[in-house]
């Protein structure tokens, strides 16, 4: 199986700066794509930022110029640095992997999406 952990969230001023991290470990045997949600109270969950295996990005235009995202294929991990932090930041970010997962002698690789299990962001004003 693979196995999807987050870590990094917190409270934070408006103007700090957050990094996230992900790392997706286990029976993988390649990863498409990674990327970052979120969901405030009352909204639906919405994209952030993803980074695909031939590290084009794409963003969210509401964290364009503040937020990065980078990714250590060796490791299989991913970042999301968050910076000039503002109160609409404020959410649950969750880490979203699409991989292909071994499939120990019953065949192909196996496509699976994961996702963590979530990290309090929060922004003080």
């Amino acid at each position: 199986q693979v196995r999807v952990v987050e870590s990094g969230g917190g409270l934070v001023q408006a103007g700090g700066s957050l990094r996230l991290s992900c790392k997706a470990s286990g029976s993988i045997y390649s990863i498409d794509a990674m990327a970052w949600y979120r969901q405030a109270p009352g909204k639906e969950r919405e994209l952030v930022a993803r980074i695909f295996s031939d590290q084009q990005k794409t963003y969210a235009e509401s964290v364009k110029g503040r937020f990065t995202i980078f990714r250590d294929s060796a490791e299989n991990t991913v970042y999301l640095q968050m910076n000039n932090l503002g109160p609409e930041d404020t959410a649950v970010y969750y880490c979203n992997v699409e991989a292909y997962e071994v499939q120990y002698g019953l065949g192909d690789p196996r496509y699976v999406v994961l996702w963590g299990q979530g990290t309090q962001v929060t922004v003080s004003s």
